[in-house]
């Protein structure tokens, strides 16, 4: 099981969008999928489109992280009234918050990580979608993680941003857990014929060279429009969604070869 973090430590860049992307190219892909709403907004949580009634949530997980809590606070996605496949979902609360405190204890940390390997064998891939910003919900998420997507946009404070979560990605592994490494940087809601995205973009290379992940996400409609219906984006009509699930394919892909993730069997389920 691979576990990747969505983060960004600056909110409004679109990290659940993004988390959300790549959820509809691993369910499109038949690759078995628990998304974690880590997010005291549980957004991730409403787009993909579940019931929340008679579950607990991840609020409970951190309080007591037992697989039988774990086993209640999951459920799966809307998305397979439309497609066979597994993607589920560990529910988000904004009761989340009450565990985002500044300076978490080591227990703390290890929560998620506990409340996982109690799931290890349901899935190939577990995304987390993080809180914005860098309390103890974020290192949960990165001590229970094998890599962290950053996710940014092609703006003025984009580089640094980057640039302060590549640092304490860095800081988490050194003095935490040895196995985290940075996926990447994902440039997310780029017009492509902005003169400043595309300086921007250059910025980030110039400093951060291969982190810089390809492709980069145009800012469409379509993505938001999906969302909104709570529909995988590779279901979603039209060409301007079909280029953009090609793009979450790609990104797709390198999280795959990162984490060795294994193709569905044959025969498997996988959503068109």
């Amino acid at each position: 099981m691979h576990v990747l973090s969505v983060s960004s430590l600056k909110g409004g860049v679109g990290k659940t969008t993004v988390t959300l992307g790549l959820a509809s190219a691993a369910f499109s892909r038949g690759i078995r999928t628990l998304v974690v709403d880590l997010d005291p907004q549980s957004d991730v949580s409403t787009g993909l489109d579940i019931q929340i009634a008679g579950h607990l949530n991840v609020a409970d997980v951190l309080e007591n992280p037992k697989e039988k809590v774990v086993r209640q606070a999951i459920t799966a996605s809307g998305w397979t009234k439309v497609h066979a496949g597994v993607i589920d979902v560990l529910i988000g609360s904004p009761s989340a918050i009450n565990y985002d405190g500044p300076h978490p204890t080591v227990r703390d940390v290890w929560k998620l990580e506990e409340a996982l390997a109690s799931v290890e064998a349901d899935y190939d891939l577990v995304l987390i979608d993080c809180a914005p910003s860098l309390n103890a919900l974020t290192r949960t998420a990165w001590a229970a993680s094998d890599r962290v997507a950053v996710i940014t946009e092609p703006g003025l404070f984009s580089v640094a941003a980057a640039d302060r979560a590549l640092r304490a990605i860095e800081e988490i592994r050194r003095g935490l857990s040895p196995r985290l490494q940075p996926l990447g940087i994902v440039v997310n809601r780029v017009r492509p014929q902005s003169i400043e995205h595309q300086f921007r973009i250059k910025e980030l290379r110039d400093m951060f060279g291969p982190l810089v992940l390809s492709p980069q996400l145009p800012e469409r409609t379509s993505l938001q429009q999906a969302q909104g219906a709570a529909k995988p984006l590779h279901v979603w009509p039209g060409e301007s969604a079909q280029e953009l699930a090609a793009d979450f394919d790609q990104l797709l892909d390198r999280i795959v070869r990162a984490g060795r993730i294994p193709a569905p069997e044959a025969g498997a389920p996988a959503a068109e």
